[in-house]
């Protein structure tokens, strides 16, 4: 089961590699470029690992603070809704690649600092 766990974590850090990489690609394809859908995959990759994580805590015996895991979550949705929101564009805002990376900080910063 720890293998299992361990692949989750692995497959949620990737998610997280995603998010950071469609920023700069977000920011290489210039103002006026539409959203990559990138957004959306790293956003459902964290959020189904995330999950799987939280529900495998009793088989795993882990012990998260699920008041983190909700702010954590909370953050993820709003990463989640503005991409969606913005995919369908032709062209995403300007402000926006800033503010998904800067939601994507804010969550890693939860994740690392909140003991």
């Amino acid at each position: 089961m720890e293998f299992v766990r361990l692949l989750l974590v692995f497959l949620h850090l990737l998610g997280m590699g995603m998010l950071v990489a469609m920023f700069f690609l977000q920011m290489r394809a210039g103002a006026g470029a539409p959203l990559n859908k990138g957004w959306l995959h790293g956003a459902g990759l964290q959020l189904l690992t995330g999950l799987a994580l939280v529900g495998l805590a009793p088989v795993t015996d882990q012990d998260y603070d699920h008041v983190k895991i909700g702010v954590k979550l909370l953050v993820l949705v709003a990463i989640g809704v503005l991409a969606l929101v913005f995919a369908r564009k032709p062209a995403a805002p300007a402000w926006l690649p800033r503010a998904l990376a800067g939601l994507v900080v804010l969550n890693v910063g939860v994740a690392v600092f909140w003991t």
